[in-house]
This record gives structure tokens, sequence and C-alpha cells, in this order.
């Protein structure tokens, strides 16, 4: 079983956390699929990628791309992992696929979204009694992380 961490967003939007942490992924030399709960998600965030800094961007593709498989990111609403990724991100309350194969799973969900905090709980619940390495991580006011479990 994978390291499962739970990212609660609080101060930022998910647009503006989230690719710091994909570089961070890409630093450690992962390659990386973001599972979104809709294709407007997904799009979004794939716009997103290209523009979030004016001196850098994210290279990513979606599932839809001809060239996935390559890909250093890979956005989707699936359960697969085309480019056979050591890092999986949840978002949106994505649907939890089969997490064997992955070295790390990320947990992202809003705090200002009562739905997707009660699913987090109900995921962490689920994952707890079968998890060795299972932690909690609130954003700080600074959008920085504190690990709280």
């Amino acid at each position: 079983m994978p390291e499962i961490l739970f990212y609660h967003l609080t101060v930022s939007t998910l647009e503006k956390a989230l690719p710091a942490l994909l570089e961070k992924s890409l630093e450690r030399g992962w390659s990386v699929v973001v599972q979104t709960g809709s294709e407007e998600r997904r799009d979004a965030l794939d716009n997103e990628l290209w523009t979030f800094r004016d001196d850098s961007f994210l290279a990513h593709g979606t599932e839809t791309g001809k060239f996935a498989a390559d890909q250093p990111v890979i956005l989707t609403t699936g359960q697969g992992n085309p480019n056979n990724a050591a890092i999986r991100f949840l978002v949106d309350d994505a649907d939890t696929p089969d997490l064997n194969g992955y070295e790390r799973v990320v947990f992202m969900f809003d705090g200002h979204d009562e739905a997707q905090v009660i699913r987090a709980r109900e995921q962490w619940k689920v994952l707890k009694p079968s998890t060795k390495s299972l932690t909690y991580w609130q954003q700080t006011e600074n959008g920085g992380w504190e690990r709280k479990a």
C-alpha cells in the first residue's frame, strides 16, 4: 500500500496550491497522475497549468492526448495510469481507483466545500485500518502545509 496523504485546502484554491505540489513531485523524479471529478475541472486545470506563473509552466497532458504515456503529468477523469505514474492526486471528489502500484497517493479537498470534507472523512475512515502510512496536512495561513495527524 502506498503512502497516503490528505491535503486540506483552507486558504488557497486547488488551482493555486496544486502546481507547487506537482513541481515538488517532478523534482523527486516522479511522474504524476491528477484525477479530477469531472471533464470540466480537468480542462480548467489543463489551462491553468500552462499559465499559473509568468515565468514557468508545467509540461503535462490529458489522458485523451496522443502522447499521454510520455507526459510527466497527466490529467484524467479515469482510473487508469497512462504514464505509469508513481504519485496520484485525487481532487474534487474523484472516485478512488486501485491504489496499488503507487508510491504516494494524495487526496486534496476544499475545506470550504462541506461535501468534499465529508467525503475526505469517509475516505480516511476506509483507508486507516489498512494503511501503515496515512497523514493529514492542513494548509497554513501563508499557504504552506502543517501536519496535523
